[in-house]
């Protein structure tokens, strides 16, 4: 556990803690003062409120639509199933820029939308809430579905039996069982909408600001480090609540049911109800997923001289001062640091799931909920803490390139853990206990009993790792050089620029790294070996 705390003290609490300090301490002393300051401003009630309430109702959108997609993929097998899982995850692996970018190209201003209906609409909120349930779909699928698959359909039917109505039976035996499955998705779709940060930044401009949007702005355009403090801290403080509560639903749903495999709880859909659900997620899933992948993928092929390649082939050319390098240098980054931020994650992830399995106590349940702390906590404030703690020796790291796998690292670290401990929690320990008796050592034991098992997860816990880190934003942005751009920045300054061929290069640059991310995400379904293995 030593090697993992380490890392996340020095690279994640230790610049946390500098841009608070540098924005709340002065000559003085420290400036409480300063919350009731910057919370009493009406611009910053504004940006509070919005983060709020459109987390709250992008939580509800996805409950509401991806529900009935848990349903079928629990209980249902058809056709193109696994293919069909794969499809829904992508969204969840793809960077928020490119999800951004996709829903401008369908419901922004000169949008496919806007094309249909010959007039310009004002769909920004639409937009954004639409872009969250496109990105959190996955999350309640996987997270509901994989529970509701292990459900022993057998307790419904005996409530059923015992003249109970198909609802009835399914309120007071199912949906119980279920509650803390979809409690711990929500908590998860509402950290991930609460700290958003390149959906909206991209599709609200500068009318609609999330917290994580404002601390960006504050930090990076007014300079203005107490109010991003302030506002750092208010979003650590909701972060850390939600998290609590998620690290209780978990513990009660890994404790109070008794599974069954899957593979006897799914049969053909049966009946025109059952078929017409099934209908009604494949059309969901065309309409919500495929229809704004396929508006990006078209845009980039839409050239002012007709269909065709002209905005790929723009990519090999540095021109119009928007990179110091050719934009397509951007993909060879990407691998690049990916690569490197898996084997850091794979590491610091692995040590960390392998001390969780091993001890027990309020320290290690606290050392799990530090885990998870990067996928919420603003990765705006981590990269500008890069770039002001980590300048002087033996830590001097603001020209090396091991800067951006780090800060992608943190955001991968979460997955890997996430995805190694079921199953190493499911090796029988009496196998360590009979190596070590047999003489062989922690490190041995490891090697020869527990690697076999989770060598798979190993791998899948690999994946997940690279495709995040490949589309990390919020702290690369403030720390990837200008010579080395990695694919997500390469996309937002070209976003950000005017110009018909900025557009269609941010388009092109969105549908690479989406493919890119795609292959990542199908390699995977092949590698996992059922539908639990681990919590993703």
């Amino acid at each position: 556990m030593a090697v993992p705390l380490a890392f996340f003290g020095l690279f994640f609490a230790y610049p946390v803690a500098a841009i608070v300090g540098r924005g709340l301490k002065t000559d003085e002393g420290w400036q409480f003062g300063r919350f009731a300051e910057v919370l009493a401003r009406p611009d910053i009630g504004d940006v509070l409120w919005f983060t709020t309430w459109q987390a709250f109702a992008s939580t509800l959108l996805t409950l509401l639509i991806a529900l009935p997609a848990a349903y079928v993929f629990a209980r249902f097998e058809f056709p193109g199933k696994q293919l069909l899982r794969a499809v829904v995850t992508v969204p969840f692996v793809l960077p928020t820029v490119v999800v951004g970018t996709a829903f401008l190209a369908l419901l922004g201003r000169g949008g496919l939308l806007d094309e249909l209906v010959g007039v310009r609409l004002d769909t920004t909120v639409w937009a954004i809430l639409l872009a969250h349930v496109f990105f959190n779909y996955a999350v309640v699928v996987r997270t509901v579905g994989g529970l509701w698959a292990q459900l022993d359909p057998r307790q419904e039917e005996a409530a059923r039996v015992l003249g109970a109505g198909r609802f009835t039976a399914w309120r007071r035996v199912t949906l119980p069982a279920l509650a803390p499955a979809v409690a711990a998705a929500a908590l998860m779709v509402f950290l991930f909408t609460f700290s958003s940060f390149g959906v909206v930044l991209i599709l609200g401009g500068p009318a609609y600001s999330t917290l994580e949007v404002e601390v960006y702005r504050q930090t990076a355009q007014l300079l203005d480090l107490p109010t991003a403090a302030v506002l750092t801290m208010v979003q650590f403080a909701a972060i850390g609540a939600i998290l609590a509560v998620h690290a209780w639903t978990v513990r009660k749903r890994e404790t109070a049911l008794r599974l069954v495999d899957p593979g006897r709880t799914t049969h053909r859909p049966r009946g025109w109800a059952q078929r017409t659900l099934l209908g009604g997620v494949l059309l969901t899933v065309a309409l919500l997923i495929a229809a704004p992948l396929g508006v990006l993928v078209e845009r980039s092929f839409d050239t002012p001289g007709g269909y065709g390649l002209g905005y790929y082939r723009a990519l090999q050319d540095a021109g119009g001062g928007t990179f110091l390098v050719a934009p397509l240098e951007a993909i060879w980054n990407s691998l690049q640091y990916a690569l490197a931020a898996t084997a850091i994650a794979l590491v610091i992830g692995g040590l960390a799931a392998a001390a969780l399995t091993r001890r027990a106590g309020r320290f290690v349940r606290g050392f799990d909920a530090l885990l998870m702390l990067p996928l919420g906590v603003s990765a705006v404030t981590v990269g500008f803490g890069f770039l002001i703690t980590l300048d002087e020796p033996p830590l001097d790291l603001r020209t090396s390139w091991i800067l951006v796998p780090l800060a992608q690292a943190l955001v991968g670290v979460p997955f890997v853990v996430r995805t190694m401990l079921p199953v190493l929690r499911a090796v029988d320990g009496r196998l360590r206990e009979a190596a070590a008796v047999l003489g062989a050592s922690p490190l041995r034991a490891w090697r020869e009993v527990d690697l076999p098992l989770v060598r798979r997860a190993l791998l899948i816990a690999a994946g997940f790792a690279f495709a995040v880190s490949l589309g990390e934003f919020g702290a690369t942005v403030f720390i990837a050089r200008a010579d080395r751009p990695t694919l997500p920045v390469a996309v937002a300054r070209l976003l950000g620029r005017a110009g018909e061929l900025n557009y269609g290069q941010a388009m092109a640059l969105s549908t690479i790294l989406m493919l890119v991310c795609a292959v990542s995400l199908l390699l995977l379904e092949r590698l996992r070996p059922d539908k639990t293995s681990g919590e993703f």
